[in-house]
């Protein structure tokens, strides 16, 4: 079987990451809080953060290739429509693998939990966003 990836789709989806970033993190949303929860501060954040945001546009573009993939093979088995296909493969790779290592990470690191939570739902709205771009423009 050929895996189909729809390039576009994972393009946008990658773009769509870096928006739902900013606004999530924002001041006004939930920025304040993150930097309490973190205990970071403006010029700690200013340290390196081209770095950072190279490494997340690279993370996000790795991620949304692999729910292209794995989406495209659920697609392949189900045979729902590709955007149900989408949400479905998003939601259950974010339980299954970001929200199951990061509770693992954050437990040993002694993070608060609300922090896991703002940090997990953050990661869903992502991926259910990167789930409709994906779905949406199929392969």
């Amino acid at each position: 079987m050929n895996v189909e990836v729809n390039w576009w789709a994972v393009v946008l989806a990658t773009a769509s990451s870096m928006i739902v970033g900013s606004i999530w993190y924002a001041r006004g949303v939930f920025g304040e809080t993150w930097l309490k929860l973190t205990k970071l501060d403006e010029k700690t954040m200013k340290k390196n953060s081209a770095a950072a945001m190279i490494a997340t546009v690279v993370a996000s573009l790795v991620t949304a290739y692999v729910l292209a993939h794995v989406t495209f093979l659920a697609h392949s088995f189900f045979h729902n429509s590709f955007l149900l296909d989408a949400m479905s493969t998003a939601f259950w790779l974010w339980l299954g693998f970001t929200v199951a290592r990061m509770v693992t990470h954050d437990a040993f690191e002694h993070r608060p939990m609300k922090l896991t939570a703002l940090n997990a739902a953050h990661e869903l709205v992502t991926l259910l966003i990167m789930g409709v771009i994906i779905g949406w423009l199929g392969v």
